[in-house]
């Protein structure tokens, strides 16, 4: 089926099956479900502007989207990626979008990170009955993630509440708020990007409840070996973004460091504050029993450094100065690193 969807200069449409490559035409990957076809949508219009040329969203089935388990019991990182990054070195797409926070931490042979566009509120939201808010919800009341993170941060500060795993879409996960929930535990950018942003009875403050290492951002991946060719020169230029690609480098660079998957109670913040680069980050024990913090920051700037780190490894070495001080302060024995996702 395809679906065309309005585009002030370029077509953008939609295609359920496999497309041909063409003059003229982009083809994007994406997951299929509501919001990352929201998410790739805004993509590909900012794209279609820029180039002037047609750009297709077209559909990939990850094992993510198709498996019941856990998230946390379905090998880590790369559960929703693998099938785009397959369909991308085949040439079944030319470009992929990812939630960035998805994106395994190291390098995939053969693709390159193309642009991280403007990166949306990064915070945690919680969608309560009769519009409560955490502090608010009754002792024994159910709160429903899928997250380990945001388990041991919901239990830290609330620990007389029942945390229950949760999986689904969206909807689905709104849906069972008032039924068998008390209350869910989302993205604030999905909510926002979906239109659903009126479910949100809280969104926790970054300072207090920090999100995953790049939550709220986009990742465009591009073959390699046509990064430094046109139209995809123009296409990504159009929709990265400097101060989203430091900031959820420098996230994903703690994760790595840490070795940890997505699926590790880690809670991470960066920041662009004047002329610094800032990242604060917290390891939970899954419980939510103990926690370590630790807080660094490094000049940067989009032209000229100060610090002695190159303006694109300044990111980088961020994250793993304060991966290094959690690391120091014992966060291997507080929860599952060194890749145990």
């Amino acid at each position: 089926m395809n679906a065309s969807l309005p585009s002030p200069s370029g077509r953008v449409f939609r295609s359920d099956a496999p497309l041909a490559p063409a003059p003229g035409l982009l083809r994007v990957g994406t997951r299929g479900s509501a919001l990352a076809v929201s998410q790739t949508t805004m993509v590909a219009e900012q794209m279609a502007t820029a180039t002037g040329l047609d750009v297709a969203l077209v559909i990939i089935t990850t094992h993510g989207d198709v498996t019941r388990a856990p998230l946390s019991q379905l090998g880590g990182t790369g559960v929703f990626v693998s099938a785009l990054r397959d369909a991308l070195l085949a040439g079944e797409c030319d470009l992929a979008v990812h939630s960035l926070k998805d994106l395994p931490t190291g390098a995939c042979a053969g693709i390159s990170l193309g642009a991280v566009p403007v990166r949306a509120d990064a915070r945690d939201a919680l969608c309560a009955r009769d519009g409560l808010t955490l502090a608010d919800l009754p002792v024994g009341a159910r709160v429903g993630t899928g997250s380990p993170r945001r388990a041991a941060q919901i239990r830290a500060r609330r620990s007389d509440i029942d945390v229950h795993d949760l999986r689904g879409n969206v909807d689905t996960r709104l849906g069972r708020v008032g039924v068998d929930l008390d209350a869910v535990v989302l993205a604030a950018a999905g909510l926002d990007r979906l239109g659903r942003a009126d479910a949100i009875t809280e969104r926790f403050p970054l300072t207090d409840v920090p999100a995953a290492p790049g939550q709220g951002a986009l990742a465009i991946e591009v073959r390699a070996a046509d990064a430094t060719t046109e139209p995809y020169i123009a296409a990504l230029s159009a929709v990265d973004d400097a101060e989203a690609r430091a900031t959820a480098l420098a996230e994903r660079s703690l994760l790595a460091t840490l070795e940890a998957g997505c699926a590790a109670p880690i809670g991470a913040c960066a920041e662009v504050t004047g002329d610094e680069l800032r990242l604060r980050a917290v390891v939970y024990r899954v419980d939510g029993s103990e926690q370590l913090t630790a807080e660094a920051s490094l000049p940067w700037s989009t032209t000229a450094p100060d610090s002695g780190v190159p303006v694109p490894e300044v990111p980088a070495e961020l994250g793993r100065r304060v991966a290094a001080e959690l690391l120091a302060a014992g966060a291997a024995d507080l929860a599952p690193l060194g890749g145990r996702a």
